[in-house]
């Protein structure tokens, strides 16, 4: 698979189930199927609600060939501090991995936080999960020694945050 032919768009309602299975699938994949985490999250199974109703949130959906194959967000976490929003369910299936699909969008995320208003995004994960980690630090995250905000997700053990 090349970056060649992907498209990347706002998600759609008939998109919930396709993102909501490479979501878990990829959180099985990695052994990061904990509880606390999105693999449990109601919410999965319906993101075009979620963010389609709240304000200064967006996710998009990568297609190539008309084909779903991954996604991300960025939303309005709860008790985050003013000015910050959150990166959100940033998985990608395992053959749209390694091409730089996931540093587009990152990239496409954080510019649509900044056309927000957003003055930092934050961001959860697993250590689990080393080549998303390993993406992070490069776009110049940075690991914080606690939580910030009340997402729910318990079972995430690593935090992020990076100014804009």
């Amino acid at each position: 698979m090349s970056l060649t032919n992907i498209h990347i768009r706002t998600i759609k309602k008939q998109d919930n189930a396709s993102i909501a299975k490479i979501i878990r699938d990829t959180l099985e994949e990695f052994g990061a199927n904990h509880p606390g985490t999105v693999y449990y999250d109601a919410s999965t199974d319906h993101l075009f609600e979620v963010f389609n109703t709240t304000p200064n949130s967006i996710y998009f959906i990568a297609e190539k060939d008309g084909i779903m194959i991954g996604g991300a967000g960025i939303y309005p976490t709860d008790a985050l501090p003013t000015g910050t929003c959150e990166l959100v369910k940033m998985y990608l299936k395992p053959a749209a991995r390694g091409l730089g699909l996931g540093r587009t969008l990152i990239e496409k995320c954080l510019q649509a936080a900044k056309e927000m208003g957003y003055i930092q995004v934050y961001l959860e994960s697993m250590p689990e999960l080393q080549k998303a980690l390993s993406v992070y630090e490069k776009f110049g995250f940075e690991y914080l020694k606690a939580p910030m905000g009340n997402s729910g997700h318990t079972g995430c053990a690593l935090w992020m945050l990076k100014k804009l």
